[in-house]
């Protein structure tokens, strides 16, 4: 059990620190109030363990999905009159996933030591983003929970559909180029070299592209660590650049150019900006908080820079539809009907509109990519199996014409 160093005040108001043994850090929490200390800073001070914080790297096993399921579910129960911690136990004791369970299991203990739900999920981050925090927040100061719960399981439900349609469009050609690749260095590495043996008998002098594909699968028999040491040097590197805000920045905007992928990434984007920031706005969470909410959970450098620029116009006085036409990432029909939200003082109607209007494109969008990656791909695999076919045996045929000439 890890031990925790703790720093806080006791019921006198004095201050107060040391450690305390517990499962984890809501239960040291829980107990830390059983004494009468309000905590002010809680951390772990168990010595290190590799496995432990391999498993933090990975989080904590809680998918997208388990979140909007839950959020459906504790809307209705909510809604239906259900007081927060027996809907939290009626979920919990359904909830097939065993980290998710935990994690409920310290919402309830919290909230039954007299904590509160927004708190509660603030403490598990890789599971309750910032944006969920703020929204549940909002509910309980407004007295408003179920109504906040209700447009969070919509929410999640339509990124959750979004995420979802995305990656089954990727998933048919990923898997077909996964394929191809170990075709062809089973050729490369198993079948080709048996070709070269029986050229090597003849003797004779082979074409160009015989020689070449020769030579590449020398390569791959010889060298092929070097290749595996290479893509895995170039993965590595590529996330040591993202981690850094300059290097992160370029590779998304990068991102944004790509042919076909770049608009369907900048509709995604898009789409999210519009339905995250009109969930929020729809829910009272003050405009700067909200687009403050919005850039952290935007997923992109660039989208994230132009929403930062219109949080600072809106805190110098100015408006939001000027800094969003300036950068065009968006599209001139997003920033008109911002435009008329502002004027209107509809702008959480016109943004959930255009969230609908742009979550259809993003459907658009994956299909017509499902069909073009399609066709790319047969030529590819056509292409490359082709030219070792070919390769193969052009020396056939020369051998063929020598013995006829003969």
């Amino acid at each position: 059990m890890p031990n925790y160093k703790y720093s806080g005040k006791n019921a006198q108001g004095k201050n107060v620190s040391g450690s305390i043994s517990a499962e984890n850090e809501a239960a040291a929490m829980n107990r830390l109030r059983g004494q009468k200390i309000q905590v002010a800073a809680l951390n772990i001070s168990a010595g290190f363990n590799p496995f432990a914080a391999i498993k933090r790297m990975m989080g904590p096993g809680v998918s997208i999905t388990d979140i909007s399921i839950f959020s459906r579910q504790f809307a209705t129960m909510i809604n239906a009159g259900l007081p927060v911690l027996q809907a939290l136990s009626i979920i919990g004791e359904q909830t097939p996933n065993a980290a998710f369970k935990k994690i409920i299991q310290s919402l309830k203990d919290d909230i039954g030591s007299g904590g509160n739900l927004s708190d509660s999920m603030g403490r598990f981050p890789q599971v309750f983003d910032e944006l969920y925090v703020n929204m549940i927040r909002s509910g309980e100061l407004g007295g408003v929970l179920d109504v906040i719960l209700e447009r969070l399981s919509i929410y999640m439900e339509k990124n959750d559909a979004l995420r979802r349609k995305i990656k089954s469009a990727m998933m048919y050609p990923s898997v077909v180029m996964t394929v191809a690749v170990g075709v062809v260095i089973f050729l490369m590495v198993k079948v080709v070299p048996t070709f070269k043996d029986v050229f090597d008998s003849f003797g004779a002098s082979l074409p160009g592209p015989t020689l070449l594909l020769l030579s590449i699968s020398k390569f791959f028999q010889h060298f092929w660590w070097a290749v595996i040491v290479g893509a895995v040097s170039v993965i590595v590197a590529f996330k040591l650049v993202g981690k850094t805000a300059k290097g992160a920045f370029m590779i998304d905007a990068g991102m944004l150019k790509i042919p076909v992928f770049g608009e369907l990434i900048k509709k995604s984007s898009v789409a999210k900006f519009a339905r995250t920031l009109g969930t929020l706005l729809k829910s009272g969470v003050p405009i700067l908080e909200a687009l403050d909410t919005v850039a952290k959970t935007a997923g992109n450098k660039v989208v994230e820079d132009v929403i930062l620029t219109a949080r600072a116009s809106i805190r110098e006085g100015q408006g939001i539809t000027e800094p969003l036409k300036k950068n065009g990432v968006f599209p001139p029909m997003v920033v008109q009907m911002v435009s008329v939200g502002e004027e209107t003082g509809k702008i959480d109607e016109m943004l959930m509109r255009a969230a609908d209007f742009y979550e259809t494109e993003v459907d658009t969008a994956v299909e017509g990519l499902s069909s073009i990656l399609e066709p790319i791909i047969i030529v590819f695999l056509g292409g490359t199996i082709g030219f070792i076919v070919i390769a193969m045996f052009m020396p056939m045929f020369s051998l063929g014409d020598m013995v006829g000439g003969k």
